[in-house]
């Protein structure tokens, strides 16, 4: 089979590596084409466009990059029609694969969408277009099934892939690493994957590290963002923490707690069972729509999950070094961090059970060869 995926985001980018691990398990010959990232690239892809040159965050800054926007349609499909893949498969991203996905079933192609669009938090109307446009529908969050349900969508369900990465790396490394010589509980810093989320949250962060002399905090680095964007913010900061790269889980392997911004990095901070709070700050203009169309209670995975407040989200005009300073020393001991730790065991039961990517691949499998076996 030859398949082309699309992945817009570093998380997509992860599971989209991981489906292939299962495709190629299902079917050795298999042949992959891809926008996304080293991941995937690694996994056995041939990645054509990274999804650093991809990722746009918030209303305005999609209208501000629309001729890009629009060049990166073109040249997708161009490439989708030169490859001629058995089947175009979409990871999460939906503002572009949406639309990706009306275009590959006017052209035949059939469509697979692995990690499905959030469109319960906003914008439920776009079920229609999947509906129309995409033959295959995965949803790794339990509550979705039952969305879709309601509006008599049949999907998988696979359980989260994130369990299967996070088992995958205890197995190896049964031990949290040690990062540091130095001897103090370490609070880890993720600010985020995209240069807009960190420059929006790094400053807030690196402003609450000498109130906390106890600790050591150590920084995450994105793998599409380079040092020296970093350090244009450490090089101010009263403290700086040490930063690493490619090392994000053995830093929540051995962390005490963590701020982390508002996204996938959520629930993996979770499922390493490290008290974290959630902090998101955007631009104005993309806050205040996205308040208006958002229809979720929550913008962190764990809270979404367990539908209700479990880890304290910090958003835009609440999150300020204050409240992060607050927040951060409830969960260091006591009471609220016991409270949270439990509800991390309740979470993990609900995301079901470990192997969703080969489950998924298994099934995008056998509806290939029953598409194929139909075929007049």
């Amino acid at each position: 089979m030859r398949y082309y995926l699309i992945a817009g985001e570093a998380s997509g980018d992860l599971h989209g590596a991981n489906l292939i691990k299962g495709l190629r398990e299902e079917d050795p010959g298999s042949c992959f084409r891809a926008w996304g990232g080293d991941l995937m690239q690694e996994a056995g892809a041939t990645v054509v466009k990274h999804y650093r040159e991809l990722a746009f965050m918030g209303f305005v800054e999609v209208v501000r990059n629309l001729r890009t926007i629009h060049g990166n349609f073109k040249k997708c499909k161009e490439d989708i029609l030169n490859f001629q893949p058995d089947a175009l498969i979409l990871i999460d991203y939906p503002g572009f694969n949406l639309r990706m996905a009306r275009w590959a079933k006017q052209h035949g192609i059939p469509v697979i969408y692995y990690i499905a669009p959030q469109i319960w938090a906003w914008h439920q109307s776009r079920i229609h277009q999947i509906k129309a446009s995409v033959d295959q529908l995965f949803v790794i969050l339990p509550f979705e099934k039952d969305f879709y349900q309601t509006y008599d969508y049949p999907v998988a369900f696979t359980g989260h892939p994130l369990l299967d990465i996070v088992d995958a790396y205890w197995q190896k490394s049964p031990v949290p690493p040690v990062l540091s010589p130095d001897p103090r509980p370490v609070i880890a810093l993720l600010p985020g994957s995209r240069r807009q989320e960190i420059a929006a949250l790094l400053p807030l962060y690196l402003r609450v590290l000498p109130d906390f002399p106890d600790y050591q905090f150590v920084l995450a680095g994105a793998p599409a963002i380079p040092d020296a964007f970093y350090q244009s913010f450490l090089d101010r900061a009263p403290i700086q923490p040490r930063l690493v790269r490619n090392q994000t889980y053995d830093l929540l392997s051995g962390a005490h707690a963590a701020m982390v911004a508002s996204g996938t990095a959520t629930l993996e901070t979770a499922l390493f069972r490290v008290p974290q709070i959630v902090c998101y700050k955007g631009n104005p203009i993309s806050y205040l729509i996205a308040r208006a169309v958002i229809k979720v209670p929550f913008i962190s995975l764990v809270n979404l999950i367990l539908q209700r407040p479990l880890v304290p989200e910090l958003i835009q005009h609440h999150c300020t070094v204050e409240t992060i300073r607050t927040s951060l020393s409830s969960l260091l001991t006591g009471p609220r961090r016991i409270q949270m730790l439990s509800g991390y065991s309740e979470l993990r039961h609900l995301l079901g059970e470990p192997g969703a990517a080969l489950r998924a691949s298994r099934e995008i499998g056998a509806f290939l060869r029953q598409k194929g076996a139909t075929k007049p």
